[in-house]
C-alpha cells in the first residue's frame, strides 16, 4: 500500500493542475449538451466515454419503475417513461484484491430547463469561460462534479497509482425531480464503505438536507361571461388563495421552537415555492380550471405521510374560511419528489478524512453545510447502508441565469477527492 506523504501530496497537485485543460474540455463538452428531462443520453454517452477513456468497466442501465416503485424512496415519475435515459456506472476493480475501504462517486447528468434565453449573456448551451469562470446551464449543478471526480481518479493514475479498493463513478439522471435514477443505482446493489456527492456547495460538507415534496394541486372553478363575472368562481384566484394558506404553514415550520436543530441557526430553512401554474382558456372568459405545482420543504425526520396529512388539512382549512371558496373543487395529487430529509453523522470515520482532505488542500477549515436543499445523499444514507455526503465546486445560479462555477475550484475539489481517495481506498501500482 503507497504512503500519502508530503512529496506524494505536492506530485499530485502537479498531475491535477496538468489535466485543467482536459477538465475545462470535458466540462465545455457536457454543458454544450441539452440533458434536461427527457433529453440525458447525449450526456450519457458522453459520460459513457470518459469512463471509457480512464480503463474502468462501463455499465449503463435503464431505471425499470417496475423494480423500484415499491421500494422506500421512490417518487413517481414526471416524465412518462424512462427508454433511453439510461443510467451510466464506470466501475474500478483493485488488482490486489480489496485492500481499503469501497467507494462510491454519484453525479447527476440532468439539468433544469434554462429559461428565458434572451436574459442569458450568452445562450445557455453555449459554455463560456470568463474570468476564471465556465458560464452554461449545468456548468455548476453539477456537470462540474462529475469532471471533478473523473479528474481524481486520473491524476491519481498518472502518478502511476490506483486506488486499492472497489470505486463505483455512477453519473445518473432524474437528481432534478424524483431521485429515481440513484434509486436505481441502489435497487441495482451497489453498496460502498462511503459515497461522496460532488454537487457545487461552495466546497463546503454536507451534514443534513431537508426533504422535498412536489405536489399537484388541481383547482375546479365555474365559467362565466366576464359581463357577470360574479356568477362564476375564478379557479386561478382561487390557486392563490390556496397557495397563501400554505404559506401560513411553511411559516409555522419555520418558527424557532419549530426548526429541526441541524438547521436552528437558519431563519427561514423551509421554503414553499410556487413553481408552476396553469389555468384558463379563454381571455374574456373567468377561468374553470387552475393547475398549480408546489414544492414543500420539510425537516430530516419528518414522514412523507405527515406531510401530505399537514398539506391537506392546511388546504382544507383554507377552503373552508373562505367562503369564495366554497364551491371550488380541489385535487392534490404527489407527483415528482418525495423526498425525506436526512442527516449525515459528523464524527463517521469518512466525514473526518473528507474534512482532513480539504484542510491540506486549502489550507482551511472546511465550512458544514446544512442544506435546504434535497440531493441523491437520501438514498445512500437512508436506503443503502452507505455513509454518504456532498462536496463539490464554486459556482452560482444554479437554477438560475448565467450559471457558472470556478474553474480553480474544480481543480481544487479534484485534488481534495484524490486525497481522500488515496487514504480511504488505499493505492496500488497502476
Amino acid at each position: 500500500m503507497m504512503r500519502v506523504d508530503e512529496t506524494f501530496r505536492s506530485e499530485l497537485r502537479s498531475a491535477v493542475a496538468a489535466r485543467r485543460n482536459q477538465a475545462i474540455e470535458r466540462l465545455c463538452s457536457l454543458v454544450r449538451v441539452d440533458t434536461t428531462l427527457g433529453r440525458e443520453l447525449a450526456g450519457q454517452e458522453i459520460m459513457a466515454e470518459i469512463f471509457a477513456e480512464m480503463g474502468l468497466a462501463v455499465e449503463t442501465f435503464d431505471v425499470d419503475p417496475a423494480a423500484i416503485r415499491d421500494l422506500p424512496g421512490f417518487s413517481p415519475p414526471v416524465h412518462p417513461n424512462y427508454t433511453n435515459r439510461p443510467n451510466v456506472v464506470g466501475r474500478h476493480t483493485p488488482k490486489g484484491g480489496a485492500g481499503g475501504r469501497s467507494l462510491i462517486f454519484n453525479g447527476h447528468i440532468d439539468v433544469v430547463p434554462p429559461g428565458e434565453a434572451c436574459l442569458w449573456t450568452t445562450p445557455a448551451f453555449e459554455p463560456t469561460e470568463r474570468d476564471g469562470r465556465l458560464y452554461g446551464r449545468g456548468a455548476g449543478d453539477m456537470k462540474s462534479g462529475l469532471v471533478a471526480y473523473c479528474l481524481a481518479y486520473e491524476a491519481l493514475r498518472d502518478l502511476g497509482f490506483v486506488p486499492a479498493a472497489a470505486v463505483m463513478f455512477q453519473s445518473v439522471i432524474e437528481e432534478e425531480c424524483t431521485g429515481n435514477g440513484a434509486l436505481a443505482c441502489v435497487a441495482r446493489g451497489y453498496r460502498a464503505d462511503a459515497a461522496i456527492i460532488p454537487e457545487p456547495f461552495q466546497q463546503s460538507i454536507m451534514t443534513s438536507q431537508l426533504g422535498v415534496m412536489w405536489i399537484t394541486i388541481r383547482i375546479m372553478g365555474k365559467p362565466a361571461h366576464v359581463l357577470e363575472a360574479s356568477v362564476g368562481t375564478n379557479a386561478i384566484a382561487a390557486a392563490y388563495t390556496i397557495f397563501q394558506g400554505l404559506q401560513e404553514l411553511e411559516t409555522d415550520w419555520n418558527l424557532p421552537e419549530n426548526r429541526h436543530p441541524e438547521f436552528s441557526s437558519n431563519p427561514h430553512p423551509v421554503n414553499f415555492n410556487l413553481g408552476r401554474i396553469a389555468g384558463g382558456d379563454w381571455g374574456s372568459t373567468v377561468p374553470c380550471s387552475a393547475t398549480m405545482v408546489v414544492r414543500v420543504g420539510f425537516y430530516p425526520g419528518t414522514t412523507p405521510k405527515s406531510v401530505k396529512t399537514a398539506i391537506e388539512a392546511n388546504i382544507a382549512a383554507t377552503k373552508a374560511r373562505h367562503p369564495a371558496l366554497a364551491n371550488i373543487g380541489i385535487d392534490v395529487r404527489y407527483c415528482g419528489f418525495q423526498a425525506e430529509g436526512c442527516v449525515v453523522d459528523r464524527e463517521a470515520p469518512f466525514m473526518k478524512l473528507l474534512a482532513d482532505a480539504h484542510r491540506q488542500v486549502v489550507k482551511a477549515e472546511p465550512v458544514t453545510l446544512a442544506s435546504t436543499a434535497t440531493t441523491d445523499v437520501r438514498f445512500f444514507e437512508l436506503y443503502g447502508n452507505t455513509p454518504a455526503t456532498c462536496y463539490g465546486p464554486i459556482g452560482g445560479s444554479y437554477h438560475g441565469i448565467d450559471e457558472w462555477v470556478s474553474i480553480d475550484s474544480i481543480l481544487s475539489v479534484g485534488e481534495v477527492l484524490a486525497l481522500f481517495a488515496s487514504e480511504w481506498c488505499g493505492l496500488e501500482r497502476a
